[in-house]
C-alpha cells in the first residue's frame, strides 16, 4: 500500500494545502505516495518538481475538488515583467510516474483575448496519467509538454485557442474536447522528424458551447515544423471547419507536419474540403502511428 496523506482546508488532515503536501514529498522519492484531496476549491499555485516521483493526487470527484489559480501570461512578476505563457500555469507537474484522478485543474484568469494565455496545467514529466479529470480555461489550457509520454483518459478539456499544446507524446482516449470559442484545438510542437512527440486522440468527442457557430474551429495548427496530430475514431461536431487544419500562415510547414484522421464520424468529419496536405490514414497506418507514439 502506498503512503497516504490527506489534504483538507478544514477539519482533520495531514496538510491544509495541496502545495504543502507536494513539498513534503522527499527528493528522489522511490516509493508511491498517495495524496487524497478532500472536496473544496484550492486556490494555489502548485508545483511538483522533477526530483519528486511516484506521486498520485486523488480527489473524490472532479466537480467537487478544484485546483485553481488566476495568473496569466500578462500578469506581472515581482520585477514588473509579464510572466509569459510558460510561467502562467496554475499547476506545473514535472515529476515522472505521476498520476491524477477525479480532479479539476483550472485557470480562472479569464478569456485569452482579455488576459492573454493562461495555462491550467503544464505537464512535463514521463509516464504521467490523468483519469477522470477536467482542465478548464480559455487560451492554452493544457500545456502537454516535455519529452515524455502522457495519457489522458475519460477527461474533459475546454478552451478556445491552442488549448491543447506542447511537445509531449500524449494520448487522449475517450476524452471530451469542448471549444468555447472560434479558434484551434491543438498546437503541437514537435521540433524535428526524429522526436517522439505527437498527440493522438482516440474515440474522443469534439463538441462546443452553444455560442460557437458551425464551421469555426480548426482541429489544429503546427506550433513547430514537425507537429504531429491524429484524430482516430472520434466524433466531430459541426463546429469543426470543413478544411480541418491551418498552417499557422507558414506554408513550408505543410511539407513537414503530419495532421491526420482515421475513421472519424459526425458532421465535422466530412473529408471533401479538408486541406490537401492533411492525411486520411488507413486503420493499419493509424495503428502504426499509435505504436510509435505510445
Amino acid at each position: 500500500m502506498p503512503k497516504t496523506w490527506i489534504v483538507a482546508a478544514e477539519g482533520k488532515a495531514d496538510f491544509k494545502t495541496v502545495q504543502a503536501a507536494l513539498e513534503a514529498v522527499p527528493e528522489g522519492n522511490a516509493e508511491p505516495i498517495l495524496i487524497r484531496i478532500r472536496p473544496g476549491i484550492y486556490k494555489e499555485l502548485l508545483t511538483l518538481h522533477k526530483s519528486k516521483r511516484h506521486v498520485t493526487l486523488r480527489g473524490e470527484s472532479a466537480e467537487k475538488t478544484i485546483l485553481t489559480f488566476d495568473r496569466s501570461a500578462r500578469t506581472l512578476d515581482p520585477s514588473g515583467k509579464p510572466y509569459g505563457t510558460g510561467n502562467s500555469a496554475s499547476t506545473t507537474l514535472s515529476g515522472d510516474d505521476f498520476r491524477a484522478e477525479n480532479l479539476t485543474f483550472a485557470n480562472s484568469a479569464g478569456r485569452g483575448r482579455d488576459v492573454g494565455q493562461a495555462v491550467a496545467v503544464k505537464t512535463q514529466g514521463d509516464r504521467m496519467i490523468f483519469e477522470r479529470c477536467r482542465f478548464l480555461g480559455w487560451q492554452d489550457t493544457l500545456y502537454a509538454n516535455g519529452s515524455g509520454h502522457q495519457r489522458f483518459t475519460d477527461c474533459m478539456i475546454e478552451g478556445d485557442v491552442d488549448f491543447i499544446f506542447g511537445h509531449a507524446a500524449a494520448l487522449f482516449e475517450r476524452c471530451k474536447i469542448v471549444s468555447k470559442g472560434e479558434g484551434y484545438i491543438t498546437a503541437q510542437a514537435r521540433d524535428t522528424q526524429t522526436e517522439p512527440g505527437g498527440y493522438l486522440f482516440w474515440r474522443c468527442e469534439l463538441t462546443s458551447t452553444p455560442d460557437v457557430p458551425p464551421g469555426k474551429v480548426y482541429l489544429g495548427r503546427p506550433w513547430r515544423d514537425f507537429a504531429r496530430v491524429l484524430f482516430w475514431e472520434c466524433r466531430l461536431g459541426p463546429q469543426i471547419r470543413p478544411v480541418g487544419w491551418h498552417n499557422w500562415d507558414k506554408p513550408d510547414r505543410e511539407k513537414t507536419t503530419l495532421f491526420a484522421e482515421c475513421n472519424n464520424v459526425g458532421p465535422g468529419a466530412e473529408k471533401k474540403e479538408r486541406v490537401a496536405w492533411s492525411k486520411q490514414l488507413t486503420l493499419k497506418e493509424a495503428q502504426a502511428l499509435r505504436r510509435e507514439l505510445h
